[in-house]
């Protein structure tokens, strides 16, 4: 388990890492734009690069948001339950949060063959959209493994991954 968890959180830092290029990669192209119309001269295609590099953005970082516990969660009950219950509530929740990522990757997959036969771009600068949805499938991969296994480690192993403050509550 350990060896497994050992390969998941690599994946899950790496796909942070490519959601950390794309954010400079973002701020860097909008700069320019922004300065570029300032002066007359706007980027060219500024709106396919901003959206594509959102999407990669948007979800190369979600699996470590959910590893480190930045996903909304209302503990309003909390409080009452036992904490072997409210460990199964999380580990269920995770589950839940792995069927929904695998269901887009798969969702986004049929998406993209549809892309490939109708050679779909973005509008200017004719970027083929299939390179971002299969990044989109990878990234939503990596969040349900992440979320699948930690599922897995709260209802079997005890074990709680994410990093919590003094509170119990999730940092």
């Amino acid at each position: 388990m350990k060896a497994l968890r050992w390969v998941v959180d690599r994946l899950v830092w790496f796909s942070a890492g490519i959601a950390a290029l794309a954010l400079l990669f973002e701020v860097i192209v909008i700069l320019v734009d922004v300065v570029g119309r300032a002066l007359g001269r706007p980027l060219y295609g500024s709106l396919d690069m901003v959206t594509m590099a959102m999407v990669i953005l948007v979800f190369g970082a979600m699996a470590l948001c959910d590893r480190r516990g930045g996903h909304v969660a209302v503990d309003l009950l909390q409080s009452f339950f036992s904490e072997r219950l409210n460990r199964y509530i999380d580990a269920l929740s995770a589950l839940f949060g792995a069927i929904i990522f695998v269901t887009l990757a798969w969702a986004v997959f049929a998406s993209s063959k549809i892309s490939l036969m109708l050679n779909l771009s973005t509008n200017l600068l004719e970027l083929p959209k299939a390179w971002f949805q299969y990044a989109l499938i990878f990234f939503a991969i990596v969040a349900a493994l992440s979320m699948a296994l930690r599922s897995i480690e709260l209802a079997f192993f005890k074990i709680e991954v994410r990093q919590t403050d003094s509170e119990g509550s999730a940092k």
